[in-house]
């Protein structure tokens, strides 16, 4: 393992990287020394209040899951993944498969929808944002969409990735001139890059590529049934690496969600390949695999954390534009701020832990990002905004947020 003040490609595409570099922001940020953003540290049981008030009104007993895709293909009390699979006829080893497969695909396709965007299910149900981004990938995953074979769906094939067109997808979507959906060229173009990816790594993947072979490939480096979760972010890391857009590299190596700060150089995030990990533990877990140290994985720096910081005056922005023009994610006071939410999610889930009286060892970051910092981020913004929009609006091209 290389030292935090190195940039070493293997160190960068982890998140102990994220994590140090977060923190090394946010150690500036205490001393005043940020450009960007002022941090008031008073403010922080603020926002430890609204987020165990939040926890505790969602889950009265405490029994809260891990923050993953699978907590959005529950919509109106309705399971949509648990009525899926109880009509399969398949062992524990294939619906693992069929679950990585709907993951990834599904990670893949939660960039920001943009404030237009909806979508209407089958039943009637108008969503937005993250939730509707998840069942119409789940429709469309269930429809056979990201599969080759007809007369097997519940797949996603590396042949039928990489013919996604913007337009196939547009449909899956119901995007139109008056439904638009922000990224759309971009998010078909990332599933075309997983496809050839697929095709790329069959150590991880097989021959002909399958996203649900992964499940295979981390089976087999767990010792005694267990598995540590960096295995997993580095798998995610090394195998689906090439699909993002080319913007840092080094050594030939795309360093997918990583960008620079004049404070300290590189700062990695890695928040989808997180989110897709995060994603990824259910499903190994009910296959009988025991996964570790979740708390080695980092908060995630997307718009609802972010914004929760924001809305709860623990980051003030420093330049009133930042509060009012659209930014690129590439922009300094961007980057700054996703850091330092990295860094504060480390200290606000102490802080919500104390207020609920549980323990790290039983309620890690996972569960309160879930209980938890997201929803809390996404009521204190609909109190704030019409329409509940972040404070702090990111261009998005579809790959990031």
């Amino acid at each position: 393992m290389s030292a935090a003040g190195d940039d070493d490609v293997g160190w960068l595409l982890s998140a102990d990287a994220v994590r140090q570099r977060a923190h090394a922001i946010l150690a500036k940020a205490e001393r005043g020394d940020l450009a960007h953003f002022a941090f008031r540290p008073e403010q922080m049981d603020v926002a430890a209040a609204l987020v165990a008030t939040v926890t505790r009104e969602s889950y009265p007993d405490l029994d809260v899951p891990y923050h993953s895709r699978w907590r959005h293909f529950v919509v109106e009390g309705d399971d949509r993944w648990a009525m899926l699979a109880a009509g399969l006829n398949a062992d524990a080893d294939e619906i693992a498969r069929i679950r990585f497969d709907l993951a990834v695909t599904s990670v893949l396709l939660d960039a920001g929808a943009g404030d237009r965007w909806r979508y209407r299910d089958a039943a009637g149900v108008e969503l937005a944002r993250s939730e509707g981004l998840a069942i119409a990938s789940f429709d469309l995953f269930r429809a056979g969409g990201f599969a080759d074979d007809p007369a097997a769906p519940l797949r996603a094939d590396a042949a039928a990735l990489s013919a996604m067109t913007e337009a196939a997808l547009a449909r899956g979507f119901q995007a139109r001139p008056d439904n638009p959906l922000v990224g759309l060229e971009g998010r078909a173009a990332l599933l075309r890059r997983l496809g050839s990816a697929l095709t790329a790594a069959p150590d991880l993947f097989g021959t002909p590529g399958r996203v649900g072979t992964l499940y295979d490939a981390l089976k087999a480096q767990a010792v005694d049934g267990t598995l540590p979760t960096t295995a997993i972010l580095d798998a995610v890391l090394r195998g689906l690496g090439p699909i993002w857009p080319g913007r840092i590299e080094r050594g030939g190596v795309n360093l997918g969600d990583s960008w620079t700060h004049s404070a300290v150089g590189l700062v990695p995030f890695h928040k989808l390949s997180q989110w897709l990990s995060y994603s990824l533990v259910e499903p190994l877990e009910e296959a009988g695999i025991a996964v570790t140290g979740l708390d080695r994985l980092t908060g995630l720096p997307e718009y609802r954390n972010g914004g929760l910081l924001v809305d709860s005056g623990v980051l003030v922005p420093k330049n009133p534009r930042l509060l009012a023009d659209e930014l690129e994610v590439g922009d300094e006071a961007v980057v700054e701020w996703r850091a330092l939410t990295v860094a504060l999610l480390d200290r606000l889930a102490d802080a919500v832990r104390d207020r609920l009286g549980v323990p790290a060892e039983s309620f890690p970051l996972a569960k309160v990002l879930q209980g938890g910092t997201w929803t809390a981020g996404r009521r204190i913004a609909r109190e704030r905004r019409p329409g509940g929009g972040p404070p702090i609006r990111i261009r998005s091209d579809g790959t990031v947020f």
